[in-house]
């Protein structure tokens, strides 16, 4: 198929409020990569990869809010921010101080990083330089759901994912420390996946991965799936989840060795369609994969891809890759649309 790349010199010369402004005609990156012939199913032959904005630091952690019309929120880490970008108006700022409200510098990565809604529709934000999960009601102030763990501080909380009992999972890895290695003065000296009960009791479920990344439950719940973004072991895995919210058996679902380093990017964010599809960042962009573990293709950027999650009527992927916003239209959707 035919792809129409702009290049990366007149993108960036475009300020991100007239780009994300204009909804037709919009430039395009990257291409999408056919694997298998059953990517049709779920991306479409004339699918493009759309940029919407551009000029961020490190754009992350995408999510879609179904309030006044429909808008996206996502983080820029290095900012300190939340943008909010709405079809027809723009990029605005949500949210600044996003994820560090101390004074002075912190780190390079000091502000929000993973979002997600809640089974109520509040806002939990993934805080690196506050080494906490926030959540914030509508219309109303943050407060910390956890800070800790037995009385020890997480490292910066990355990325997160709210099970339908109320349940809120997150991965803890050290790229929001300022040595960007796990804390040993007052932390607890690793990197988990933990988790918070409805009853707001914080648990330790996995000390397995060494770097936790992106989090997303499969659409029964049965099954935890967890990146792990080290270069060493740059892998997915899948944890299955027990009655009591606990995970058990665990087992590498996908593994990127081979092409780890040829191209940008790492295992990172993932979103899931409501057949089970995973939707996950890694070399190139965002790699379509069956729940068998199967690779039908590519969405490629050509950008190191942090995130995406769904929008819209649910079935709209939207990227989060170094500087760009991105969006492509699928044929599938999302869990919970």
């Amino acid at each position: 198929m035919q792809i129409v790349t702009l290049s990366f010199l007149l993108i960036a010369a475009l300020v991100p409020q007239l780009m994300a402004e204009n909804t037709i005609n919009l430039p395009t990156i990257g291409e999408i990569v056919r694997v298998d012939s059953k990517l049709d199913q779920l991306v479409g032959p004339d699918a493009r990869i759309e940029v919407l904005a551009s000029g961020f630091d490190w754009s992350e952690g995408p999510v879609w809010v179904p309030r006044d019309g429909g808008y996206l929120l996502f983080s820029d880490v290095p900012q300190n921010t939340i943008f909010k970008w709405q079809a027809g108006k723009g990029i605005t700022i949500f949210l600044k101080p996003s994820g560090f409200t101390g004074v002075g510098s912190y780190s390079s990565e000091p502000g929000s990083n993973g979002l997600a809604l809640d089974r109520e529709g509040r806002l939990i934000c993934c805080e690196h330089g506050d080494r906490r999960i926030s959540v914030m009601p509508w219309g109303e102030g943050k407060r910390t759901l956890a800070s800790n763990w037995e009385g020890k501080w997480f490292n910066s909380p990355n990325d997160v994912a709210c099970r339908s009992n109320g349940d809120v999972y997150f991965t803890d890895p050290p790229y929001g420390l300022p040595s960007r290695e796990p804390d040993e003065v007052q932390g607890y000296g690793g990197c988990g996946v933990f988790r918070i009960a409805n009853s707001g009791e914080v648990s330790l479920l996995t000390r397995e991965m060494t770097r936790p990344n992106g989090i997303a439950f499969s659409p029964d719940e049965k099954t935890l799936y967890v990146a792990q973004s080290d270069s060493s072991a740059p892998i997915i895995r899948a944890f299955d989840v027990n009655d009591d919210g606990t995970v058990g058996n665990s087992r590498i679902f996908y593994d990127v060795s081979s092409e780890y380093g040829k191209q940008k990017g790492s295992p990172d964010g993932m979103t899931i369609d409501t057949k089970g599809n995973l939707f996950a960042t890694g070399p190139g962009g965002v790699h379509v994969i069956t729940p068998d573990g199967k690779l039908l293709g590519r969405i490629d950027t050509g950008e190191a891809t942090a995130n995406c999650t769904w929008g819209d009527d649910g079935s709209v992927l939207y990227i989060t890759a170094d500087m760009y916003l991105c969006r492509v239209q699928t044929r599938t959707k999302g869990i919970g649309w």
